[in-house]
Formats: structure tokens, C-alpha cells, sequence
């Protein structure tokens, strides 16, 4: 049986590992990058950090198997992540480039970290939040995804937020029609990515 529960300080190694278990596009990219922090110190610890009362996770009794992580207010938590995150974990990457350890690919990302690029000032306006899901595998068929979508809406709508957002892979056609399944619509955004968003 599973259970949607708030997070806890606890699940913080948990949440790091199922971010890299999912960071290929839903598939497992531990081993692809010069340190397998890397994705969870951009895409996932950030979030648990600044607002950990919007964070929620799947458990299904032995742990956490998946979770939703986000903000109410993108260009707030932009700004703390690149003035107060991101100087707490670059020097891991600055030296994995500098010594040769770091791919084309992870300097991209690395890259990408402070380049908080994303919908129109005129859309964020309407779609201030935005979000993160990541799901291990044994969590498909059982509906949670859903759960976890309607759940956070639920607690961005509480705090009066107009308007959520995401952003995906441009070749995770997977997502993108989860996305639109539940009730989210494709809209402008930087290339690179799929944009997608939602009215609560």
C-alpha cells in the first residue's frame, strides 16, 4: 500500500537517489556524470531546502519510491539558488572540468545550473510555480503520479498561487503526454525543453 506523506529531513539521501535513478529522462543515470551528486544538487536538494513544505513523496512502507518537489514563486527561488545554493556546491564541478573528469554533457548542465532560463516573463506571471516529479519504476500503473500532481496543485492553490509550470526533455514523449493527462498545456519556453502549464 502506498501513501502520500509529507517529506521529512530523513529522506534527503532518498530523495537525491531516486533524482539520479530518473535523471535520464526517467531512466537510471547513475555512473553518467563525474559525481552522481550532480543532478540531485541542481534538480532536487535545492527544493527540500528552500521550500520543504511543498515537498511530497511516495512511500510504499520501506521508503520513498517517488516525489514531487517545487516552488510557489520561480523567480524568488532562482535568485536564492544562484546567490546562496549554488556557491555551497559548484567547486565539486569547477573541479571535475578542470581536471578533465566532467563530459560535454555535465558542463552543459553545469552550465545550465545559472542559466535559469524558462517560460516568458509574461506567462511566469501567470505560472509562478513550478515543480519536479520523479517516479522509480516500480511506481507505474499505480495512479500516483496523478496523486502526487492534484496533491501539490492542492497546496500551491492554498497559498493563493495562480498558476504552475514544468519543463520537459524534448525527448521524453512519455512525460509530455502525462503532462497533458493531467490537465496541463503546452506554452512558450526556452528551446531545449518542452514547456508546459496549468491554471489552478
Amino acid at each position: 500500500m502506498t501513501e502520500i506523506r509529507a517529506y521529512r529531513p530523513s529522506d534527503r539521501a532518498a530523495v537525491a537517489a531516486i533524482c539520479t535513478r530518473t535523471g535520464d529522462s526517467g531512466a537510471d543515470a547513475t555512473g553518467q556524470f563525474s559525481t552522481d551528486d550532480l543532478l540531485p544538487d541542481i534538480y532536487a536538494l535545492p527544493y527540500v531546502e528552500h521550500e520543504p513544505e511543498l515537498a511530497l513523496l511516495v512511500d510504499a512502507g520501506s521508503g520513498p519510491i517517488g516525489y514531487i518537489l517545487g516552488t510557489a514563486d520561480t523567480t524568488a527561488f532562482d535568485r536564492w539558488f544562484i546567490e546562496r545554493w549554488w556557491p555551497t556546491v559548484e567547486g565539486k564541478y569547477a573541479a571535475a572540468a578542470a581536471s578533465g573528469a566532467a563530459s560535454e554533457g555535465e558542463r552543459g548542465i553545469v552550465r545550465s545550473a545559472t542559466d535559469r532560463g524558462g517560460l516568458a516573463p509574461e506567462l511566469l506571471a501567470q505560472y509562478p510555480a513550478h515543480l519536479h516529479i520523479d517516479l522509480l519504476p516500480e511506481t507505474q500503473g499505480m495512479g500516483v503520479g496523478r496523486r502526487l500532481i492534484d496533491a501539490f496543485c492542492e497546496l500551491l492553490a492554498e497559498r493563493g498561487v495562480p498558476g504552475v509550470h514544468l519543463g520537459v526533455g524534448v525527448s521524453n514523449t512519455g512525460a509530455q503526454q502525462f503532462y497533458q493527462r493531467t490537465g496541463f498545456t503546452r506554452v512558450d519556453g526556452d528551446p531545449g525543453a518542452h514547456w508546459y502549464a496549468k491554471t489552478l
